[in-house]
Formats: C-alpha cells, structure tokens, sequence
C-alpha cells in the first residue's frame, strides 16, 4: 500500500531498528510508495514511510531491490556530488564510494552479498544514511 513521505527531521535523525521476518510487509508498502514516485524517487528508506526498521528499497536497473538489515561491507574510490531526497526540500553535497559491497537479508529472509558500482551505489549509500539517521 503506497504511504506517505515522512518529512519531520527529528523522526528521520533518529537511528533504525533491526528488521525482523515480522517486517516482510515493507516489501509491499516500499515498492508501491516507490512506484508511486518513479518521477521524482530511485530510493526509500522505511522510515521514510513512518517505519523506523532496517529495510531499504532502491531501483536496480528496471528491477526494484529491497534489503532487510543492510550491512556495508566496504566502499572504494570516493567521490563529491550533490543529491536530493523526497523526504527534504533542496540539494546537498556529500560524500559518496563508486564501489560498494553490502550484505542483507532479501524478501525471503535469504543472506545476500551484492556489489554495486555508479549510481546504484549511490542510491543504496543514500538509504542506508537514513538507517543512521543521517540527513543528506
């Protein structure tokens, strides 16, 4: 079901807690509310959509990826650049890896590995800032 995008600071700073098999209807609720979205939004974190939960969904390709409790692995060659978000108004540099590799658990609770390279990189980095709590 497509939810509303939280937009309250204090909520999005506050760090995620892990995710659980009881979270698998994110899977759902993530891939509508970003569906909903394609014109503005590549990515969501949950508590984007009021869920403080460990789970991220960011297109991968033409096909969505969704990642219960995340873990960065490594990261290589950094690079500045500037990004939005739907949850804030405006532009922000950061930080980001052209080269990551992140563990996670997959929709049907299975361990993963995936390395990504470009812009998903760039994408999963920024889902996973909101996990932190980190406003980019």
């Amino acid at each position: 079901m497509e939810k509303k995008i939280v937009r309250d600071v204090l909520f999005l700073s506050q760090v995620s807690k892990a995710a659980s098999q009881e979270d698998l209807y994110l899977v759902r609720d993530l891939q509508d509310t970003l569906l909903a979205n394609r014109e503005t939004c590549v990515g969501l974190a949950a508590n984007m959509i009021g869920v403080q939960k460990r789970v991220i969904i960011f297109n991968l390709g033409l096909v969505p990826i969704v990642m219960f409790n995340p873990i960065l692995l490594s990261s290589e060659d950094p690079y500045e650049t500037e990004e939005g978000c739907l949850s804030l108004t405006g532009v922000r540099s950061t930080t980001r890896y052209e080269t990551i590799t992140v563990s996670y658990r997959d929709s049907k609770w299975q361990e993963q590995t995936i390395t990504l390279t470009g812009f998903p990189a760039q994408i999963c980095q920024h889902e996973l800032d909101h996990l932190e709590g980190r406003i980019i």
